[in-house]
């Protein structure tokens, strides 16, 4: 008998849900596009700021094939109302703590779905990740940069979600405080 996901060790997920890089999918616009969409109705009364981050609302770098939409939600919101409303609307929640959310859509016993979704809560304005991405939309050579550093962790981290996304952080937080730097003069 197969293990449910929720009782499977981290280890097991990494091994079931590798880190794998894929070339740009022109769809993913549009799934990320309906996707906020379906979120704005079903999170209609906590008046949210919905925007598709990460690399997938990047064109021309390869990407990890999840789609990452922020969610940013006024302070005082009623989080388990919204925790609630996202479980029953067939999201997992991955991470909660005060100031953050974390929910996911499209992981299967069998691997990942068609559809992949990362679903972030913050602050309303806690968005350095929108910085981050429209820096490198209007900076190619710069996506390029993000894109090579991604291919060579991949052999390293490739079962190891956690490391991989903190060995990227440096790379983002210099370029994010470069975004803001440049917003700011």
């Amino acid at each position: 008998m197969q293990k449910a996901l929720a009782d499977m060790t981290l280890q097991e997920l990494w091994d079931l849900f590798p880190v794998i890089l894929t070339p740009h999918n022109p769809q993913w616009k549009a799934w990320a596009a309906a996707e906020t969409e379906h979120l704005s109705t079903v999170l209609a009364d906590f008046s949210p700021v919905i925007n598709h981050i990460g690399s997938t609302a990047i064109p021309g770098i390869l990407a990890k094939p999840i789609i990452d939409i922020l969610v940013e939600i006024p302070a005082g919101c009623d989080r388990d109302s919204i925790r609630t409303r996202m479980e029953s609307d067939g999201y997992i929640c991955m991470s909660s703590s005060p100031s953050r959310m974390s929910f996911n859509k499209g992981y299967t016993l069998h691997g990942f779905a068609k559809k992949v979704f990362h679903i972030h809560f913050h602050a309303i304005g806690d968005n350095s990740e929108i910085l981050f991405r429209d820096y490198l939309a209007a900076h190619p050579e710069t996506a390029r940069k993000y894109e090579s550093l991604k291919q060579s962790l991949l052999p390293e981290f490739r079962n190891d979600r956690d490391g991989y996304t903190q060995a990227k952080s440096p790379f983002i937080k210099q370029i994010t405080d470069i975004a803001a730097k440049a917003q700011n003069t």
